[in-house]
């Protein structure tokens, strides 16, 4: 009797088990799922909300869930869906003007640059831009000097000092723990491994960092300059001097229009509108007017279509995901595109600042094969090198930001070694083999001279053909870019000028040659990759990798986190890398 009770329990439990997992679908299903009921309604006289607390990436992505379909999910925040809706905003009726109110927008140079323009571009429709904050940024000004009027709290701050860059060093810190890091690179200004090797930068280094910091700045000068009416020469002093490093000195320094809180701030915009200070002003995020234009640009009709594949993020070996770049979901999206008959052409947005050089060769390959089918353009967003301007190099045509970081055309090799560390914890390896070379590397062991050389000699290699398919596909020849290259990184602007970019502009530039090539003149845009995700494994995962990272940043503070962070992925990259050579982080 006692076991058919337990029969009966376990089934009963299996049951309860299934029915609480049904309906976690359908709740998952209502939370993240795009359901065609939520409808956004914008109300006459409003003002659209720039406030980008979020980070920004060139595509949002589309991500199907094959044995769950309720829960496909297309996000409408990238980069371009703010754009296209910033453009649609100055004709719709119902948008009075932009508020931007930002702090510490998460976005990249070229990035603010793009949403920079398309702001400009909206003034031109006679409506009002105007912007506060407690806190500005460089990045957060850059964009917000766009303004009519500019706010700043009375006790706010407003950062205008210059970029910098700051790089770690950690020669001394691996003598310390007994793990190295075995290097051979290529290339004289290919210092992504350059903190492994010794304790300070060095001046080939500095110098690659200065002409870009200094070409970066100057390019935000020069709109700043525009925008509020200052002499270059001007911008630079209050710069140096920090003479707009309070409210009022930011005021005297023309920065900024008015000081003042932020409810007197909602309140003048009131004003402006002619709404009474005791009802509410009527807005809209950013975020729900750019679902709200997305659903309006699909009415276009064309049969035409232009395919913009985005590259983001850095480039692994393997299928790649919304923060990664692999060779299957992007050989796989060109294929697509290549074989939809109704995609005349191809516009891949590339946004990485490199990594694996096989993936790397592949995602080529496969670009090569498209050219011979329809047209490929290049569009570069903030970062386009080493890896990034290897899948790039063999397009078409390749249209930079004037502030993308590209070019980075070297290489290196990397591999952990912790003989050191097994020393001093009294560990020793021991290697048995049947030949000479089976141990062709060791945890525990160095690297000894002919296994370094065989080493130099597949980087040396993967050089080459890095420094031919350059000049092949910028018709170039290789010596001529072997002069340009050593693993340098160049500004857009710079690269126009040495030929390794054929014009200056965005995406917007970027679908206009494809159409031209393509000899269209109306078309729709349909975005790739579409990202297959398998549920099961997520839930399996499910809050554990936040909650690891969440108390490892609680317990060793933010800046140790990431420097330990940093040194962990460097440790991991195996194989012949093509990799941004510094730090992105630029202050």
């Amino acid at each position: 009797m006692n076991f058919i009770k337990r029969v009966l329990s376990t089934v009963t439990g299996i049951f309860v088990f299934l029915a609480i997992c049904f309906l976690g679908l359908i709740v998952l299903g209502v939370l993240f799922g795009g359901g065609s009921d939520n409808i956004v309604k914008v109300k006459p006289n409003s003002v659209l909300e720039l406030t980008l607390d979020f980070p920004i990436k060139d595509y949002a992505g589309k991500t199907v869930f094959a044995e769950y379909p309720f829960l496909n999910e297309a996000k409408k925040n990238g980069l371009f869906n703010i754009i296209d809706a910033i453009n649609y905003a100055a004709t719709d009726d119902n948008i009075t003007g932009i508020s931007i109110e930002n702090h510490f927008i998460d976005a990249g140079i070229s990035q603010t640059k793009a949403l920079r323009g398309a702001l400009l571009k909206f003034k031109e429709s006679g409506k009002f831009i105007v912007a506060y904050s407690d806190i500005y940024t460089q990045k957060d000004y850059y964009l917000s000097s766009v303004a009519d009027t500019v706010y700043l709290n009375p006790v706010g701050v407003l950062e205008f000092k210059g970029l910098s860059s700051e790089r770690l060093y950690f020669k001394d810190f691996q003598e310390k723990t007994g793990v190295k890091m075995e290097v051979v690179r290529l290339g004289k200004y290919k210092s992504a491994v350059e903190p492994f090797l010794a304790n300070e930068m060095s001046d080939n280094n500095r110098e690659q960092i200065s002409v870009y910091l200094n070409s970066l700045w100057n390019d935000m000068k020069q709109d700043i300059s525009s925008s509020r009416n200052i002499p270059v020469d001007r911008l630079n002093t209050i710069a140096d001097s920090l003479l707009a490093r309070n409210p009022s000195m930011a005021k005297s320094s023309n920065l900024i229009d008015k000081i003042g809180y932020h409810d007197e701030y909602i309140n003048a915009l009131k004003h402006a509108l002619g709404v009474d200070e005791k009802d509410d002003l009527e807005s809209i995020t950013i975020e729900d007017y750019a679902k709200h234009t997305a659903t309006k640009l699909l009415i276009n009709s064309s049969k035409n279509k232009i395919a913009v594949i985005y590259a983001e993020g850095d480039i692994i070996y393997g299928e790649g995901d919304e923060n990664a770049v692999g060779q299957g979901t992007m050989n796989r999206s060109l294929e697509d595109a290549r074989e939809d008959d109704k995609i005349k052409a191809i516009v891949l947005r590339v946004n990485s600042p490199g990594g694996s050089a096989l993936a790397s060769e592949l995602i080529w390959r496969e670009i090569e094969l498209t050219k011979k089918v329809k047209p490929v353009i290049v569009s570069m967003g903030n970062y386009a090198a080493s890896g990034g301007y290897y899948i790039a190099c063999n397009a078409d045509k390749i249209i930079a930001e004037p502030t993308t970081v590209t070019g980075s055309i070297g290489v290196y090799g990397m591999l952990p070694n912790g003989k050191g560390l097994a020393d001093n914890m009294g560990i020793n390896a021991e290697q048995v083999v049947t030949n000479k070379n089976a141990v062709t590397y060791s945890f525990f062991e160095p690297l000894n001279d002919e296994q370094r050389a065989f080493i130099k000699e597949g980087v040396s290699d993967i050089y080459e053909l890095f420094t031919s398919r350059v000049a092949e596909g910028r018709n170039m020849k290789q010596d001529d870019v072997k002069a340009i290259a050593q693993g340098r990184v160049w500004t857009g602007t710079d690269a126009l000028n040495i030929g390794l970019v054929d014009e200056l502009g965005g995406l917007d530039l970027a679908l206009q040659r494809a159409s031209e090539a393509a000899e269209i003149e109306d078309y729709k845009i349909k975005e790739f990759p579409i990202f297959e995700k398998d549920l099961d494994k997520m839930l399996e995962e499910f809050g554990l990798i936040k909650a690891k990272e969440t108390i490892l940043k609680e317990e060793l503070g933010e800046d140790t986190y990431m420097m330990l962070k940093k040194v962990k992925a460097m440790s991991e990259k195996k194989g012949i890398q093509l990799m941004f050579p510094f730090g992105t982080e630029i202050n």
